[in-house]
């Protein structure tokens, strides 16, 4: 009988050693090999000189699943890693879900030692490393949406968009353009105008926590014509989104607490 090894899935957060948790460092330390998209891996490659590393390039993510599964059911310890959150726009669900695939297509049932243990350990997501570099936007009930149509159909964005807009949430948005996508956060602005002010205090972080970050704070209106791209992360404030010393800070109620 063959034990198989541990696959644990890893965010690693903006990518920075300092900006990880120390369970997702403790997690790359014990294991055999560390397998990711090859951006990713190359974030953490001097921190692990000895490790093996194994990735696969952009839209390969059933191939990176399948080469992690392969080499925990060979023996190894494995830390599958992401960055920000594996459970944010991440990779722990396709990969519990091909695990789960992977065992029951087996021949016979697996013994308790044949299965491979799977982890999940949280990162820093964008949402929240992005929102401190920008002051304290997300204080209140907020949602995330990603702009991406690659797996997601545009109407039902733009359907949560607007919900999202006529709920007076404060909104981040992930993969807010591309070069197919170049009009989509111009689009995603109009509909949230159609329920908030064009005043609304918005910000922008790019490259967050590595080389080259950068942040602006600007107006609804202003933002809607601002070119970005994917290593930019987006934040829509709500109705109580004001701008405090240089800084973008959703008001929570406390001020009536003290009238």
């Amino acid at each position: 009988m063959k034990k198989s090894g541990r696959l644990t899935v890893v965010g690693i957060g903006p990518g920075a050693a300092e900006q990880m948790t120390f369970e997702a460092v403790r997690a790359m330390e014990e294991s055999d090999v560390i397998i990711g998209y090859h951006v990713y891996v190359d974030l953490v490659r001097d921190m692990f000189p000895d490790k093996e590393m194994l990735s696969t390039p952009m839209r390969r993510e059933a191939e990176r699943c399948e080469m992690a599964i392969r080499e925990a059911a060979a023996g190894k310890d494995v830390a599958f890693i992401c960055s920000g959150d594996s459970g944010v726009y991440g990779m722990a669900g396709l990969l519990l879900e091909m695990t789960d695939k992977y065992e029951r297509e087996q021949k016979a049932p697996l013994s308790q030692e044949e299965r491979i243990e799977v982890r999940v350990i949280a990162g820093v997501t964008a949402a929240l490393s992005g929102a401190a570099r920008l002051g304290a936007p997300l204080i209140h009930d907020f949602a995330v949406i990603s702009l991406s149509d690659l797996m997601t159909p545009r109407s039902l964005i733009e359907k949560r968009l607007r919900a999202a807009g006529e709920a007076d949430f404060a909104v981040v948005i992930y993969n807010p353009s591309s070069r197919k996508r170049a009009d989509y956060l111009a689009r995603a602005c109009d509909i949230l105008l159609e329920s908030r002010s064009p005043d609304t205090v918005c910000g922008t972080v790019r490259s967050i926590g590595r080389e080259g970050e950068t942040k602006e704070i600007c107006t609804l209106k202003e933002l809607r014509n601002r070119q970005v791209d994917m290593f930019t992360t987006v934040f829509i404030g709500n109705s109580s989104t004001r701008r405090i010393g240089g800084r973008m800070v959703t008001l929570r109620g406390y001020e009536a607490e003290r009238e």
